[in-house]
């Protein structure tokens, strides 16, 4: 079985250029989704306390995504730069949650296989602001956010597994997989990881 993500779309060069030219705005925005992944692993929980098999892992992820907000947070404060007042709309994500179907048992694959491509989507992105940046404690810490990141994709690959028979979770990967890269392609280039 593969847990690891292969996206269909690589980030365009110009991303990575918005965030360098205004890097300040990119934490600002990378401390908000931060703090949505710790929520959206926690709300897992919420709406699914049968699935008892993933919680402690989706506890332990909420954790570590929280624990990532804390750093980001501590880098801000020494740079100067507050939080967002109020956590703008991310086009990405509605776009994305938007193609989760409806039932119990379908949306509940969806989701999981969501987190698993946002999460692969941020490696990815995490990956070339670290090759982006020159040595130093920032580029190391985008190193191993990079790393925790590409973990993240894989695990909520794996609980879905718990649940779903291998083939269709695959198959709908792969549609999720294809719809994520014209949502990505769509998107307005911008300091900020979505």
């Amino acid at each position: 079985m593969k847990f690891r993500i292969d996206l269909t779309v690589d980030s365009k060069k110009e991303w990575v250029d918005a965030v360098m030219n205004d890097f300040d705005s990119f934490l600002q925005d990378h401390a908000d989704c931060e703090r949505k992944a710790s929520g959206m692993a926690l709300s897992l929980v919420a709406k699914y306390p049968n699935r008892t098999e993933i919680i402690p892992e989706l506890i332990d992820t909420s954790v570590e995504e929280l624990e990532h907000f804390r750093d980001v947070y501590e880098i801000m404060q020494n740079r100067g730069i507050q939080l967002n007042h109020e956590i703008p709309k991310d086009m990405y994500m509605q776009k994305l949650l938007k193609i989760c179907r409806d039932g119990r048992e379908e949306r509940f694959m969806d989701r999981l296989l969501l987190a698993s491509l946002v999460e692969t989507r941020g490696a990815e992105r995490f990956r070339l602001v670290y090759e982006a940046l020159e040595e130093g404690e920032l580029k190391q810490f985008y190193h191993r956010l990079w790393a925790s990141e590409a973990r993240h994709g894989e695990v909520f690959v794996r609980m879905a597994l718990n649940y779903f028979e291998e083939e269709d979770v695959y198959h709908r990967l792969e549609e999720m997989k294809q719809k994520e890269g014209v949502i990505l392609d769509e998107l307005p280039i911008r300091p900020a990881l979505h």
